[in-house]
């Protein structure tokens, strides 16, 4: 058993191993009969690495929140499979890296902080778990750069796209999230940030906790601000105007739990959702349609059962042409 996770371990971790190699080398993670000999190894390299005496890494913390992370989701199956595949993908970067000892040795050896990248494609959701054991959860369509340290230990994501985070709290060692616009600054809570390109506002969510507002190098905010639960600030890329209401956060974070709800939503900001979740291409010919608005609420139907609702519900028809979606006024 030794030598067999042993030699799937080697042939895995390596930066130029075939997908197959990888894959096998994350199987291991739900053979129950295995895990003795993989924690051991595991351990053995981590443990290896020449961690400074005044170093705050904590490898055997770190290891574990690992673990207990692949063991929640292998125990908890509950997600459909194109999450669960999105996130072998995407977080394979990470448990690689660690496993490898590379990673740790990028963190140690240097002062100027070490950027990874990770990515949820059209029509999948990701999830990344930071070295401190902080959650991100990826929307469709969305990407990270992201360090664990630095001169200064701060951890940073570069955000663009729509991300929820559960951030471990340490106040010693701020957490910023950077948006085109503005800086989100915390040290341990419960929010989403929803910062695409192609959208006209820049929105922060926060479920728990609180988090901080800030300038960022392109965008000077008059002044910084502090949300509470429950509260949603929003910036209009155009106009550069600021909002700051209270808000029903399910409504703004329900895609995390493979959900998503609408009210009052108009049909072309709808159809832009809709071509994110599944990965399609929609096409609104008609433009006296797209101020039309919708109340919805989706979760495990297929984009041709929502394209169903949407027809029954408002005056407009679709069809299918090779790989494109026409929505048309009936």
């Amino acid at each position: 058993m030794k030598e067999r996770i042993d030699k799937i371990l080697q042939e895995g971790r390596r930066r130029d191993a075939a997908e197959a190699d990888r894959k096998k080398m994350l199987a291991l993670f739900h053979e129950t009969d295995a895990e003795y000999e993989l924690k051991s190894n595991l351990f053995g390299q981590l443990n290896d690495q020449k961690v400074p005496e005044d170093s705050h890494f904590d490898v055997n913390s770190v290891f574990e929140k690992l673990w207990k992370r692949i063991e929640r989701n292998r125990k908890h199956q509950v997600r459909e499979y194109r999450i669960v595949r999105s996130f072998v993908r995407v977080a394979a970067a990470v448990v690689i890296g660690v496993f490898a000892g590379y990673f740790i040795n990028s963190m140690l050896e240097d002062t100027t902080p070490v950027y990874y990248t990770a990515q949820a494609p059209r029509g999948s959701v990701s999830e990344v778990l930071m070295p401190d054991g902080s959650l991100i959860l990826l929307n469709s369509d969305s990407q990270i750069k992201y360090s664990a340290d630095g001169e200064k230990g701060n951890r940073e994501v570069f955000l663009n796209g729509e991300a929820w985070f559960e951030v471990e709290k340490n106040k010693k060692k701020p957490f910023v999230v950077h948006t085109p616009y503005y800086d989100v600054n915390v040290t341990g809570t419960k929010f989403n940030v929803k910062a695409y390109d192609s959208d006209n506002d820049i929105a922060t969510t926060l479920t728990e906790g609180r988090v901080v507002i800030k300038s960022s190098k392109n965008f000077r905010l008059s002044k910084s601000v502090i949300l509470k639960p429950g509260q949603q600030m929003a910036l209009n890329k155009k106009t550069r105007k600021i909002s700051v209401k209270k808000v029903n956060t399910k409504w703004y974070t329900s895609w995390k739990d493979n959900k998503l709800i609408f009210v009052n939503m108009s049909l072309k900001d709808f159809t832009v959702i809709l071509e994110r979740k599944y990965g399609v291409d929609i096409e609104i010919s008609d433009k006296s349609i797209i101020d039309l608005h919708i109340d919805c609420t989706i979760k495990d139907e297929s984009i041709l059962e929502i394209l169903d609702i949407i027809q029954k519900t408002l005056p407009v028809k679709y069809r299918i042409t090779g790989q494109k979606i026409e929505i048309t006024k009936k």
